[in-house]
């Protein structure tokens, strides 16, 4: 378990507050969400209850049905209580009439801070609300309503205040943490968006807008979370390192601080140039998690992604020498992936051995490329249960059964390097290569051509196996 803050939900909460608004947080993380909201409405006399996602945490974007029915409820649970009720978030973004269907007043799609600070003004002074960018809303007739613009922006967002973690109780994550792990970590953001357009990745908030905090502003958060016994740092940002000036100036700020904490990030290897993972380390740095996706350069190529297995390498390889934890995101399943491209995914780990890895499976989520091409395939299935679900919901080249089993055996080959231990995953390989002949899908989706060559006959042979004392390299 590592619970995080809703960091969006809490700057959301400080533009409020900053505005005059008086402002209640129900955090949802450590407990029942239905059960805890409930409690929560009744010690409260609010006027508007806004389910506001954490924009900041990835899990938002992925638009599970568990969340959207959770959203669902407590919009029911606050117009019982006689409350308006307003929604944000990417799921509500993308559907905002469902949700309105389903007990919301309003749904605020995009950077919604200060739409949320106007909507709330108009409604507590009883005035009429304005279609206010970015705003969704249905007239007396049910008929759907729009701003001007689909998307609110809020190009002062670097500008805003801390979040507003005194509205939460930091006590149960310390103690969840430390129990579960040694230490204590918490959140906190550098930037917000992304300006690289993979073209599987849905951005329904910032679009393809990207927007950086002052280094200074940024270390001295860090001091104060390392002055109120904060051990470890998570950045939640979707691509730190982008400007390499910055990083410079924040090792720098960090330095003169003395507010140097272990963190973690979420970056590219095409970012990961000598000098930036020098000034990473110098910072604190001690994870990297890069979007690697796959060992096929084609698959690569295929999802837009903009870099390549070389600059792949290389970034491992520098990290590596600063003794910086360098950890792949991989994806399975994307259209054109057959066996000899898996296959390439598992050779490439192998071959890097990172420190750990998060594979999760192609998902078609509404406003990408990649959403676009499969839509004519999608069932009635169309959204992930939960974030364990991992499911295909699309023709691919397997079938989810195939994919979860090589999902585990690479998992826990993983595992056997960091035990010293003898390879545990050669039965999980065998039950790959078993199934194989028999899991894949005919017809199953294509983007890049067909191979003039046959396909290799083993998946993954048992003797390639590395022992987890030896190295490839």
């Amino acid at each position: 378990m590592q619970p995080y803050l809703p960091l969006g939900t809490l700057y959301a909460a400080t533009a409020l507050r900053s505005q005059g608004i008086a402002t209640d947080v129900f955090d949802a993380m450590l407990e029942v969400p239905e059960d805890g909201f409930l409690a929560a409405l009744k010690c409260s006399s609010a006027k508007i209850v806004v389910v506001y996602e954490d924009d900041f945490n990835f899990l938002s974007k992925m638009c599970l049905t568990r969340m959207r029915e959770v959203a669902w409820s407590m919009a029911c649970a606050a117009k019982d209580a006689g409350a308006i009720a307003v929604v944000h978030g990417s799921d509500a973004t993308d559907h905002p009439e469902l949700f309105l269907d389903n007990g919301f007043d309003y749904v605020l799609c995009g950077e919604a801070e200060n739409l949320l600070v106007d909507l709330c003004r108009a409604i507590l002074a009883n005035v009429h609300v304005p279609l206010l960018d970015g705003l969704v809303l249905k007239d007396v007739s049910g008929r759907l309503l729009r701003g001007a613009q689909r998307l609110a922006r809020n190009s002062d967002w670097a500008q805003l205040a801390l979040p507003a973690r005194d509205l939460v109780e930091l006590e149960p994550y310390r103690t969840a943490w430390t129990s579960t792990h040694g230490y204590f970590s918490t959140n906190m953001v550098a930037s917000r968006g992304c300006p690289f357009r993979c073209n599987w990745c849905a951005k329904p908030i910032s679009g393809d807008r990207f927007q950086l905090r002052a280094a200074s502003a940024v270390a001295e958060e860090m001091a104060m979370l390392k002055h109120a016994g904060v051990d470890h740092i998570w950045f939640g940002d979707d691509v730190f390192a982008l400007n390499h000036r910055w990083i410079e100036q924040f090792a720098i700020e960090i330095t003169s601080r003395d507010a140097a904490l272990p963190f973690k990030i979420q970056s590219r290897a095409d970012l990961m140039s000598e000098s930036t993972v020098r000034h990473l380390k110098a910072a604190g740095c001690v994870e990297v998690w890069m979007g690697v996706e796959s060992g096929s350069q084609a698959i690569l190529d295929a999802m837009d992604k903009g870099i390549t297995l070389d600059q792949v390498t290389v970034a491992r390889e520098r990290l590596r020498y600063v003794g910086i934890r360098a950890c792949f995101f991989l994806q399975f399943g994307y259209p054109g992936e057959t066996w000899a491209e898996l296959q390439q995914t598992i050779d490439l780990v192998r071959r890097l051995r990172p420190d750990d890895i998060g594979i999760s499976f192609s998902y078609p989520l509404p406003g990408t490329v990649f959403y676009e091409r499969v839509q004519s395939q999608l069932g009635i299935k169309r959204n992930w249960t939960d974030s364990d679900d991992l499911c295909i919901m699309f023709e691919a080249a397997y079938t989810t059964e195939f994919y979860r089993a090589v999902r585990e055996a690479l998992h826990a080959e993983i595992d056997s390097w960091k035990s010293n231990g003898i390879p545990s995953s050669r039965s999980l390989w065998q039950i790959v290569e078993d199934m194989e002949p028999v899991s894949r899908v005919e017809n199953a989706f294509r983007l890049i051509p067909d191979r003039n060559e046959a396909p290799s006959p083993a998946f993954v042979p048992l003797n390639s196996l590395v022992p987890a004392g030896g190295s490839r390299q």
